[in-house]
């Protein structure tokens, strides 16, 4: 005689639909995290941005103020140009 038969609590039930659209909902909700997260600049692909410690943009921030400054009249056009390349690796 079948196993089946003998026993008719074994078998996939009534619940079988449930576990393929659990995996279906967990697969599309990963894809869409991904997709959100990429297009957010978020995750290993979102490219090199620099950080407020590394040197980039602590030069770029100093330019900023200083532009800032300048374009405000703190400072003359030779100590801008001279701040400038001083930042820059230059000798001032």
């Amino acid at each position: 005689m079948d196993v089946l038969a003998l026993a008719p609590h074994w078998g996939p039930g009534m619940w079988w639909p449930v576990f393929p659209a659990f995996w279906i909902l967990f697969w599309v909700a990963l894809a869409t995290l991904a997709f959100r997260a990429r297009r957010n600049g978020w995750g290993p692909w979102s490219g090199h941005r620099a950080s407020p410690s590394s040197p980039v943009s602590t030069t770029a921030s100093a330019e900023q103020i200083l532009a800032e400054r300048y374009a405000r009249g703190e400072m003359s056009s030779d100590e801008y140009f001279e701040h400038t390349s001083v930042l820059r690796g230059g000798v001032s």
